[in-house]
């Protein structure tokens, strides 16, 4: 009879909850037992309550339906992102990042036209508002969900109460077969390179053949582990502070279907609609703004009550060199974080979890060191380019009226693929062709980049008389988008139709 192994999950919350729901997925009828341990005396983070499309495949994986988690979590439907006051060109002083669909290919397609165009010195007038149907159905407060079915589907994201996701992948997880414990890890063993156990402050000694760090900013294990590096993004990305606060919901509002990340005087502000609740969060540099300030700002923004709770946070923004490093891997915040801006921490989760899953042997717990090498660098690459893309947005800013947002856009270091695509851009040769040529190193679509760099203006026309034929295309586009919204249905519809 074969020998079981086993995993060692420390640390709860959505990355641990997620590890335990997938790695069980994984080895299902296998000779792997899964445990996860977690501390009833460490709080944790729970304020990433926004994803990309990609965490769709993470629950279709499991087999679970929208009807049955969103109602759950209080979740709602992204169409994409919305940046106001991040620009100060005229009409480009707010601009939508829509996620993508069939539905927009040929209206998509007059868009990257009209920007290669615009880049080339003609009229700029390319703003992505004008050419996809998420900006449509989210300002319409539409779904993305067809009344009938198409062909077809729409991409898009979610928004949620990332507690209530945390407690409903737990009660998953325990369903599936996972291992539950409360302990706090006291003391990390190492031998030779290896986890060979941790101490608990019960006095108590968990061992395991794998072990998944899921401790958050503390990186507990890892951080134990010979060789550890962290590589700090801070000379790139200043933020490194939040403060959050949570509003009811307005039910006279309509519910819409977008994240806004609204630029302010020091840093930006999110703003999630859940179905219940509104989260509101202030990322900024205190090096420019003390945490005092900037919660009186977020305050004054968004017109909370002095008696409304808030809550600060502290953010390490990187990642480690060795995302598996011997008989470990971290997962989440114990890996890395980029700030929070396109909603990337889960689908970084998913993503190494993935990878690891698809490589990993539990009859060979440490494989030979070639695959984690291949392994790290794929998800460093992701990191990185992850980075570059968050980046642009602050390097792209045209804003006057702060020190900080002057030194958003002179004072950072630049990665060097960043100044590559920023010179192709400005150079109106072939930037399309710049971006196939990246191959594999290309994180981000050719679609995002384009609405990044034209949705901020960065055309060298910007100010001149736009020709009629171009405000013609420009409403043609619209009118088609407009028409197509009656295909789906309102927000308030879905959701009520995923709750019965």
């Amino acid at each position: 009879m074969d020998k079981r192994g086993s995993i060692l999950i420390v640390g709860g919350g959505t990355a641990g909850w997620m590890a335990a729901n997938l790695l069980a997925q994984r080895f299902r009828g296998g000779n792997v037992d899964i445990t996860l341990v977690e501390s009833d005396g460490i709080a944790t983070v729970g304020v990433g309550e926004g994803s990309t499309p990609y965490l769709k495949n993470f629950f279709r994986g499991l087999d679970i339906p929208e009807s049955e988690w969103m109602p759950a979590c209080q979740a709602t439907y992204k169409c994409g992102i919305r940046f106001p006051n991040w620009s100060e060109t005229p009409g480009f002083e707010s601009y939508f990042h829509p996620f993508f669909s069939p539905l927009d290919r040929e209206v998509g397609a007059e868009f990257f036209r009209l920007a290669d165009r615009c880049r080339q010195g003609e009229p700029a007038s390319a703003l992505p508002d004008h050419f996809f149907h998420a900006p449509y159905l989210s300002e319409a407060a539409m779904s993305p969900i067809p009344q009938r079915p198409l062909p077809f589907e729409l991409d898009y994201a979610y928004h949620f109460d990332a507690g209530l996701l945390g407690a409903f992948l737990k009660n998953k997880a325990i369903a599936r077969g996972v291992n539950h414990q409360i302990e706090t890890v006291s003391e990390v063993l190492v031998e030779g390179g290896e986890i060979v156990g941790l101490s608990t402050v019960s006095g108590h000694r968990l061992t395991a053949d794998f072990y998944i760090d899921c401790t958050g900013f503390r990186s507990q294990l890892l951080s134990a582990l010979p060789g550890y590096r962290f590589r700090d993004y801070s000379s790139t990305l200043f933020n490194n502070a939040a403060v959050t606060l949570q509003l009811p919901r307005d039910h006279a509002e309509p519910l819409i279907s977008a994240t806004e990340s609204a630029a302010l005087t020091n840093g930006w502000m999110w703003r999630i609609p859940l179905q219940q609740r509104t989260g509101l969060g202030y990322v900024y540099s205190d090096d420019f703004i003390s945490a005092e300030a900037a919660e009186t700002e977020l305050r004054s923004v968004s017109g909370a009550p002095d008696s409304l709770e808030c809550r600060h946070l502290k953010m390490r923004v990187g990642r480690v060199d060795a995302h598996w490093s011997g008989n470990c891997l971290g997962v989440g915040l114990s890996q890395g974080f980029i700030e929070p801006l396109e909603a990337t921490a889960l689908m970084l989760v998913q993503f190494t979890l993935e990878c690891f899953a698809g490589k990993f042997d539990p009859g060979v717990m440490t494989p030979d060191i070639g695959a984690q090498e291949a392994f790290n660098r794929r998800i460093n690459r992701m990191f990185d380019g992850v980075l570059e893309y968050v980046a642009g947005h602050y390097l792209l800013n045209t804003r006057t009226d702060s020190e900080y947002w002057r030194a958003a856009r002179e004072d950072p270091a630049k990665p060097d693929f960043l100044v590559e695509l920023l010179a192709s851009w400005d150079s109106q040769g072939d930037f399309s062709g710049f971006l196939a040529s990246e191959g594999t190193n290309q994180i981000y679509s050719r679609a995002s980049w384009y609405c990044l760099l034209a949705g901020m203006g960065r055309f060298p026309s910007h100010g001149l008389p736009v020709p009629e034929s171009t405000r013609a295309l420009i409403q043609e586009a619209g009118k088609f988008c407009r028409g197509n919204i009656a295909r789906f249905r309102t927000h308030e519809q879905q959701i009520a139709h995923l709750s019965g």
